[in-house]
């Protein structure tokens, strides 16, 4: 398909993407309507790298503050990245769609070891890469491993998938007259703390000139859209004054 604003992306979903309202933490429908979403992408040749939270399983930090180790809850909430990687691989390959899971953790039996090379490789083949286990270490966030998968893989654009339209001064859910950012840098960002991702992620793709594009994914079709030249939700980048 001609006239993409890039031809490589890197998707972030929350593990709290695929809940339902009702609860439980896999919502079998949810991951479906979502792998059909990345499956359109990728037949319009758009090489597709994913990373996916666990937050609907586990939150590392939590547990953490709750009395249990750190590098071990952390540890906990990489393999919950691992099992929503496997749901997702799942309802692709039950779409048709080929797919692969890497994972910076070595869990042979179940997926792939992440190797950059391999990555690219797939993606260059029409394989959605979806990246799990964070960056294999504790005390990082997925945001973080997200921005640091896209750099390595040289995407063109950041995908950081939401519940809400874009990026906003305040939680727009809480605060009525919350402004709306369409476009800002990556400092403003930084600056006014509006919680975007963590610091490091966006210090990553500050430092890497990688755009990111924050965005509601429940808006059917919004992602390709946003391929073709969009405006969808809010993007952060070098340069740009916000509006």
């Amino acid at each position: 398909m001609t006239n993409l604003i890039c031809q490589r992306i890197l998707l972030k979903l929350s593990g709290e993407a695929l809940m339902s309202d009702a609860g439980g933490s896999i919502d079998a429908d949810i991951v479906k309507r979502l792998a059909c979403e990345i499956k359109d992408l990728s037949d319009a040749g758009i090489e597709v790298g994913l990373v996916i939270g666990g937050g609907n399983i586990l939150r590392g930090a939590e547990k953490a503050s709750e009395g249990l180790d750190r590098v071990t809850s952390d540890q906990m909430g990489m393999l919950a990245t691992v099992i929503n990687a496997l749901a997702m691989q799942d309802a692709l390959e039950n779409l048709g769609q080929q797919v692969r899971v890497m994972s910076a953790l070595k869990i042979n039996q179940v997926c792939e070891d992440y190797i950059r090379r391999r990555a690219v490789r797939h993606l260059e083949k029409g394989r959605v890469v979806i990246f799990a286990a964070g960056t294999g270490n504790p005390f990082f966030t997925t945001d973080s491993a997200a921005s640091l998968r896209a750099i390595e893989i040289n995407a063109g654009l950041m995908i950081k998938a939401t519940k809400v339209k874009g990026v906003y001064s305040a939680d727009p859910e809480k605060v009525k007259d919350a402004k709306f950012y369409s476009r800002l840098t990556y400092d403003e960002a930084l600056d006014q703390r509006l919680n975007v991702m963590d610091a490091t992620a966006l210090v990553l793709c500050r430092d890497n000139n990688v755009p990111v594009r924050v965005m509601n994914i429940f808006e059917k079709g919004a992602v390709m859209e946003l391929m073709m030249g969009g405006e969808i939700g809010s993007l952060i980048q070098r340069g740009t004054d916000n509006g």
